[in-house]
């Protein structure tokens, strides 16, 4: 591992953040500060956490949610569990034509009011094909979204900017009553990420003309594996 690298991981006040508050991923903040700033999750609600390995957003939703509220993560990898016995995980993947059945069933059957992505494929290094494949797994939680959301409720996805990020922009703004585009401090400067974030559901009204959302199965984008977000070392854990 690169020398450079890590010193620029030692240097991260985040990542030093994180290890030293327990969460098990610096991504945390990035809920975190999101939420403090536009209350996407409230005391008491349900939460839909949509590629959550290792489960840092999971505990950031917790937080916010209290003993009243309600979070499932999915991952295509095994979450480490948590001691809230309102926390729990699902191993499953989301493009598969199964999984609104397994969420259904994880989640008793309940609709939900909040539904985080920050779904990231595996990087090829050609940022064409890995900002395709990332738009891709974001159209995927939308669709997830739809079947699984509340009227009314929030939306917090992430994508990688390139040329169909104005799209996909266009495709969820019409979802929701207000739309946001999020760059938390957390996220690195250097990062090409950002977060659209969608405000009070209305998805009949997305159910007329030309929809690229459509209801259907979320199609498996070649080489499009979830990578989870970083482990943070912790001796709490």
């Amino acid at each position: 591992m690169p020398s450079e690298w890590l010193r620029h991981r030692k240097k991260d006040q985040f990542h030093r953040l994180a290890k030293a508050r327990g969460f098990r991923s610096r991504a945390s903040f990035k809920l975190l500060q999101i939420n403090k700033q536009y209350r996407v999750i409230q005391h008491g609600q349900s939460v839909l956490d949509l590629g959550a390995a290792p489960g840092g957003w999971m505990q950031a939703a917790r937080q916010a949610v209290g003993t009243r509220g309600f979070v499932l993560g999915v991952d295509k990898q095994v979450i480490p569990s948590f001691p809230s016995s309102n926390v729990i995980t699902l191993v499953g993947d989301i493009a598969e034509p199964e999984i609104l059945e397994e969420i259904k069933e994880k989640g008793g059957q309940r609709s939900f009011d909040v539904i985080l992505s920050d779904l990231t494929p595996n990087v090829s290094g050609v940022w064409e094909v890995d900002h395709a494949r990332q738009i891709e797994l974001a159209r995927c939680a939308v669709r997830i979204g739809r079947s699984l959301l509340r009227p009314s409720g929030n939306m917090l996805v992430k994508v990688f900017q390139g040329s169909e990020t104005k799209d996909f922009e266009n495709e969820m703004r019409r979802l929701f009553r207000a739309f946001r585009i999020v760059k938390p401090p957390a996220s690195r400067p250097e990062s090409a990420e950002l977060y659209f974030l969608g405000l009070g559901f209305v998805g009949d009204r997305a159910e007329t003309g030309d929809n690229r959302l459509e209801r259907r199965v979320c199609p498996k984008p070649s080489g499009a594996e979830m990578r989870p977000r970083s482990l943070v070392p912790s001796s709490s854990q």
